[in-house]
């Protein structure tokens, strides 16, 4: 049963999610669980932490997953411009947590690096489809992501740069250009 259902979460990858399920576990305005793994250098980076006065924008893919590679330049566009605004009530802007379902090390940083994802916040666990973040937040295709304020899920997407008008809301200053 679970090599048929992982058969069936890669298909669901492979052709993206409108053959998925949308995701039932959580709902807006539920508590955050708290996500605490190891980034590439082997350091923990905790949810908890990273969403005090903050946005974080939870990305879950991985570097096998055609529909994520394909997103990753908008993600890197969408992060280039949005971590650099003044927010209301945040004082420490907009980041994005990147959490991998891969389960070889080396393809993952080597993804990260080919996508040019710049942001500082990149997590596994390596057990790919058993992936414990992925079992937490009820993930069961990717790309997949929860929009965090402060703790709270405050937005649930198919595509991360969905998040994009969710964060237009929060925006208090755009820098000039």
């Amino acid at each position: 049963m679970k090599k048929l259902t992982a058969i069936l979460l890669l298909l669901t990858c492979l052709l993206g999610t409108s053959y998925a399920q949308k995701n039932q576990k959580f709902k807006i305005g539920d508590p955050a669980p708290e996500l605490a793994f190891t980034n590439p250098e082997g350091k923990e980076i905790k949810l908890s932490e990273l969403s005090k006065n903050r946005a974080v924008l939870i990305d879950f893919w991985a570097s096998w997953c055609g529909p994520c590679r394909r997103a990753n330049p908008r993600l890197v566009k969408m992060y280039n411009n949005y971590h650099r605004y003044k927010y209301k009530k945040l004082k420490k802007g907009f980041t994005i947590l990147s959490v991998s379902l891969d389960q070889d090390k080396e393809k993952w940083v080597l993804a990260i690096a080919k996508d040019s994802l710049g942001w500082p916040y990149h997590v596994s666990d390596l057990g790919g489809w058993q992936s414990k973040p992925a079992e937490i937040y009820g993930v069961g295709y990717i790309p997949q992501a929860f929009l965090v304020v402060n703790n709270t899920i405050t937005g649930i997407y198919d595509h991360a740069e969905m998040v994009q008008k969710d964060l237009d809301l929060l925006v208090k200053k755009k820098p000039k250009k």
